[in-house]
């Protein structure tokens, strides 16, 4: 499918459950919803702008009518999606911007801010049911567990935390150890029993829930840059239970299989472009991985091209590595993540978001200004040429590390990930 223009960088994309309709959130404060078709026809549905500020985040409801958008504004909007009309406005909802929502239950959806507080929401009222205030970084993303009924964070301060939302109590069940890196994304795998948390260093952390939730068990490295985004892949795939895409700051969407650890292909490039948010149709389990960056279009992939055709190869390597303790790909680094010295990172997920949004606040106020300095000329220029934003690279730490490592660690070699 060819990709989608939306005219600024997108900072989030949710798809309904039953419809081919995916959703976007801009940095300008638009949000724009498209049809699309298996023939890789697309069409715009509607556009609207509730706020200026830029649209962080879109969580849709269960049966996909209604959309819940939030961002730098500090407030929740709810969208009709039949009529592309804002329905409903929680002003304030946050003291500060709200950077990630998720739905939980029919009833109920959660939200965490820039300051660490984390918020449950009736969406039949104004006010929030619950609050936390545990964390003091950013909240970056969220996983529910329908077993437990319990809601996982992870958070820039270098934890994760776990809250029973059936429990009246203000802090949460659990609450691991500082990871001493920030937590950017998580996903389960292996139908829940492990944990995936992706961080700003490019690790891949596991978390066992039998053995708690203190410390992962296991640390997988290879990404040269960190990791934004994780996914599963549709379950009717083989090996769906330990087969995540991840999505990097290197521009790669990658699908990785864990367990034993091996890159099994590039699934889409965003170029130089980080990427911020990926998702899979249809409620997980549809043909379209949607993928967003930096850059101001929607890349929509067909799974089946990736892995439909690779099934028989991935059982004949599945089977080949059955006695083999790691990947026969990969090779151990001796200087890894022990190397001596001070650990070097690029900006934090946080802070270059703020620098991005506050440009564009930059550009208008000064698209404004030129404007209005104008106003007694003549008109030779109506609409002012934008400038072209630009990102600071982070660097690469992969090999700058001093960490403990984790029980049954996998050491991979650095350039793992790095030809393709």
């Amino acid at each position: 499918m060819p990709d989608i223009p939306v005219g600024a960088q997108i900072f989030d994309l949710a798809f309904l459950p039953e419809q081919p309709l995916v959703t976007t959130g801009l940095l300008t404060g638009y949000i724009k919803a498209f049809s699309y078709d298996e023939q890789g026809n697309y069409e715009e549905k509607f556009s609207i702008r509730p706020s200026k500020k830029s649209c962080r985040t879109l969580a849709v409801t269960e049966d996909g009518s209604k959309l819940w958008a939030a961002g730098k504004a500090k407030a929740i909007y709810t969208v009709d999606v039949g009529t592309g009309e804002v329905v409903d406005t929680r002003a304030a909802a946050h003291d500060v911007p709200i950077n990630r929502m998720k739905r939980l239950l029919p009833r109920l959806f959660a939200s965490g801010d820039d300051d660490g507080v984390i918020k449950l929401w009736d969406p039949r009222k104004q006010e929030a049911v619950r609050k936390y205030t545990h964390h003091f970084d950013f909240i970056s993303d969220f996983m529910w567990l329908d077993d437990k009924k319990q809601l996982v964070a992870t958070s820039g301060d270098g934890t994760l935390s776990v809250m029973d939302i059936r429990s009246k109590k203000l802090e949460p069940v659990a609450q691991s150890e500082d990871q001493e890196d920030e937590l950017l994304s998580i996903l389960p795998i292996k139908g829940g029993q492990k944990i995936v948390v992706g961080t700003q260093l490019g690790i891949l952390s596991i978390f066992n829930r039998k053995n708690g939730w203190g410390d992962c068990v296991d640390r997988i490295p290879g990404h040269p840059q960190s990791i934004d985004a994780l996914c599963a892949i549709p379950s009717r795939y083989s090996n769906a239970q330990s087969t995540i895409l991840t999505g990097s700051s290197d521009g790669l969407l990658r699908a990785v299989q864990l367990f034993p650890t091996k890159l099994l292909g590039v699934v889409a490039d965003h170029g130089e472009f980080p990427i911020e948010r990926i998702a899979v149709d249809m409620g997980g389990e549809g043909r379209w991985v949607g993928s967003v960056g930096h850059e101001e279009v929607l890349k929509l992939t067909d799974l089946q091209e990736v892995f439909e055709n690779d099934s028989d190869e991935d059982e004949e390597a599945e089977s080949g590595s059955a006695g083999s303790d790691a990947d026969p790909d990969m090779e151990n680094d001796e200087g890894g993540s022990d190397e001596e010295g001070e650990t070097k990172t690029g900006p934090s997920k946080s802070e270059v978001k703020d620098a991005v949004e506050d440009e564009h606040v930059d550009e208008e106020e000064g698209t404004k200004e030129k404007a209005a300095d104008s106003s007694d000329e003549e008109d030779l220029d109506p609409e002012p040429r934008k400038r072209k934003r630009k990102r600071k690279k982070e660097q690469d730490a992969l090999h700058a590390m001093k960490r403990r490592k984790g029980k049954n660690e996998v050491e991979a070699e650095p350039t793992f990930f790095a030809d393709l």
